[in-house]
């Protein structure tokens, strides 16, 4: 899920060096994924009234119920 996040993240900015993906495991069920990206490029990942966003989310929820995983996105900005 991580890879998928970061490949999906990286054609959607212009600064796609500044992308990064931390996941944090809650526990055997629950995963908490923080996308960070340049400050500037948080309108180009979160979309219109946070369209891509939550198209991204649903991505992520689809993979995480394969594996009967509840999953989290949380997409925040880097000031560089």
């Amino acid at each position: 899920m991580k890879e998928l996040l970061e490949y999906i993240a990286r054609g959607l900015v212009e600064h796609p060096d500044a992308v990064s993906v931390e996941v944090e495991e809650d526990d055997d069920e629950e995963i908490v994924l923080v996308l960070a990206v340049d400050e500037r490029d948080m309108g180009r990942v979160i979309g219109r009234d946070g369209r891509i966003a939550n198209a991204i989310r649903s991505l992520l929820r689809v993979m995480a119920t394969r594996d009967g995983r509840h999953v989290e996105l949380e997409i925040v900005g880097d000031e560089d």
